[in-house]
């Protein structure tokens, strides 16, 4: 029995390191969702707006949210160690699971809360509700466009153009029920307003929870099976006569980890197969850090069939 075993990149498994300009971008949106938010709380504690409290509940955890994706793509840049052999990546999904969690228990509060006001409407100052809702929206809108057009494998920035883009469509929301408590005196669409902000905050959290938990599950990546990534290997790698023993994850978002056994044909140069096989994954699976084993007979290991 002969084994080669080589791991892609050398020894070296600290996530990508983002740009400088992706940081910046990433901290305004963070400093400006923050006072907006502080405004929104002040403002619904002024006007007696829920609708505007739930908004503000909204961006305060999106806030969280740019806030940690700030500091995921900070702490990239910090090289691995001896304890943190990959680093300090998969920080960004212990938070965001967290964040899930608490973005549930928000919910059931601005849920519970406007139950109470629809049967018991409270009055609302509407002009100073619309003027900061208003400001709200210009501000999300702002962040929204400072986010755009980032690397689309960059699923940490993505992450955090959605969570503003619920934002502004929450702050839309609130000057709708401002505009109307204006107009009509309609106070009993405060409370709906915030019905519908806490559906945007469930579903968001459903999203990142489910992604989250799929992460720290080791879960495949999105699109990605190891009977898929095997027959793709066998089938156009160089020399590949068998693979098996297949694993694939994803240490944090975007950023995807293999491991896998396989067996070359007779004569096949080792290092020119396992070149090959680091191609394949790479331009197919967007793989970039990979171990593989190499074997000359029947894999060994009593798990290769599982």
């Amino acid at each position: 029995m002969s084994h080669h075993h080589d791991h892609s990149p050398a020894h070296d498994h600290a996530h990508v390191a983002p740009g400088g300009r992706r940081e910046r971008r990433l901290l305004l949106a963070f400093v400006l969702t923050l006072v907006t938010l502080l405004a929104e709380a002040f403002g619904g504690w002024l006007s007696g707006s829920l609708a505007l409290l739930a908004d503000a509940g909204h961006m305060l955890v999106d806030a969280a949210a740019l806030l940690f994706a700030w500091l995921g793509a900070h702490y990239a840049r910090r090289p691995a160690d001896a304890r943190r052999s990959f680093g300090y990546a998969r920080l960004e999904v212990l938070v965001a699971y967290s964040n899930a969690l608490v973005q549930f228990v928000l919910v059931a509060w601005i849920v519970a809360e406007a139950a109470l006001r629809l049967g018991d409407p409270q009055p609302i100052l509407s002009g100073p509700m619309l003027v900061i809702a208003v400001a709200g929206l210009l501000v999300n809108a702002f962040v929204l466009l400072a986010l755009s057009g980032h690397d689309h494998d960059d699923l940490n920035t993505a992450s955090a153009r959605l969570h503003v883009l619920g934002d502004l469509f929450g702050s839309l929301g609130a000057v709708v029920a401002a505009l109307l408590i204006r107009g009509f005196g309609w106070l009993w669409t405060d409370p709906v307003a915030s019905i519908l902000v806490s559906l945007l905050i469930l579903a968001s959290a459903w999203r990142l929870l489910r992604r989250s938990a799929h992460i720290l599950l080791e879960g495949a990546p999105e699109g990605i099976d190891s009977d898929l990534v095997g027959s793709t290997l066998k089938s156009e790698a160089a020399g590949v006569r068998d693979v098996h023993h297949v694993h694939v994850w994803q240490l944090a978002g975007g950023y995807h980890v293999a491991t896998l056994h396989a067996r070359l044909f007779e004569g096949t140069d080792a290092d020119q197969a396992i070149a090959s096989i680091r191609t394949v994954l790479r331009e197919r699976f967007r793989i970039e850090h990979a171990t593989v084993q190499l074997e000359r007979f029947d894999c060994a290991d009593a798990r290769c069939g599982h």
